[in-house]
């Protein structure tokens, strides 16, 4: 499929379908994009962790279950009746085999919009690795954005996000090593777990244990990080998953350097992005911005899960430039 001339107006979108699914290939990277929604409606993007996929809700061309199946879809915040949604897959290569970066992410996105006819979009929302390539992408390319709304991310990794996640790809190499890539990956990702929820979480899994059996408190939540890291390790290969996470390491951007307007919303329990680097980041954005604080027991996970905390601000941000004068 060649690409799509831009059409002129300021948030365009094809003019055939009411959902399209488009795997592109180009002859450096896949870029590879979904979008659902009416014709002629604001176009929302929408990326998320390293885990999401292109895949965002369920539609009546693909009717399993999307990554953000609670937030985005007809009536919800991102409500797939009013908004017409694009979402990627993360490419893993960066250009002449260096280790890919938010800006590539941002720069597949670019295209995917490009080969959809959109010149513009409504908004982009990243959560987590996704609203850092947000932030790349509106220092990249400010004027196809007309509002960036950033979740649980900031412009650049936290020390100790970067050592845990070093170790975190040394074990997955270490289970290559010996043949065991599957476990090395669930391994990873079950460490990885730890990072994203907060120790009320992993309280609310012992309730009502006798907290002197510590074989069972452990079993628990043994039990737990061992399944969620097989789970993911069935979806996932060990490259994709140090690739992007490495990325997450190299994230680097210039806050200044986005001048779109842009709604940071921190979670105070995250222990991935410490709320000061979200206040940070808010404090010295080149252009309009505001900081949203919440606090949630689910911390750098609560927009996977505590979606009556974060779709709110979401759906109220999304309605900016969208009312009808009465």
């Amino acid at each position: 499929m060649t690409a799509t001339a831009l059409i002129p107006t300021d948030e365009a979108t094809l003019s055939t379908g009411g959902e399209s699914c488009f795997p592109e290939l180009d002859d450096a990277s896949p870029v590879r994009y979904e979008i659902v929604g009416p014709r002629g409606a604001p176009v929302v993007a929408v990326l998320g962790g390293i885990s999401a996929s292109r895949h965002v809700c369920s539609s009546i061309s693909d009717p399993s279950s999307g990554w953000w199946e609670d937030v985005v879809g007809p009536g919800r915040a991102i409500d797939t009746e009013q908004f017409r949604i694009l979402c990627i897959d993360y490419v893993t290569r960066g250009a002449d085999t260096q280790p890919v970066t938010t800006n590539d992410q941002a720069d597949a996105l670019a295209k995917a919009l490009d080969l959809a006819g959109i010149r513009r979009v409504h908004a982009l929302v990243g959560a987590s690795y996704g609203g850092m390539v947000a932030l790349a992408f509106g220092a990249r390319y400010p004027a196809r954005a007309k509002r960036l709304i950033v979740i649980s991310a900031a412009h650049v990794s936290d020390p100790i996000a970067t050592a845990l996640r070093h170790l975190q790809r040394r074990v997955v190499d270490l289970g290559k090593s010996v043949g065991r890539e599957r476990d090395g990956l669930a391994i990873a990702r079950g460490i990885a777990m730890t990072t994203y929820l907060t120790a009320r979480h992993f309280e609310e899994r012992i309730v009502g244990c006798d907290r002197n059996d510590t074989s069972l408190i452990e079993d628990r939540i043994g039990k737990y990080l061992k399944s969620r890291g097989e789970q993911f390790a069935e979806g996932c290969t060990p490259e994709k998953y140090n690739a992007l996470s490495l990325s997450l390491d190299l994230h680097c951007i210039r806050p200044e350097d986005v001048t779109i307007p842009t709604t940071v919303i921190a979670v105070s329990g995250d222990r991935l992005v410490p709320i000061a680097q979200s206040r940070e980041l808010a404090r010295t954005l080149g252009g309009p911005s505001q900081l949203i604080e919440i606090d949630s027991w689910l911390g750098h996970d609560a927009f996977l899960g505590d979606y009556a905390r974060i779709s709110p601000f979401v759906n109220e941000l999304l309605r900016v430039g969208t009312e009808v004068p009465s």
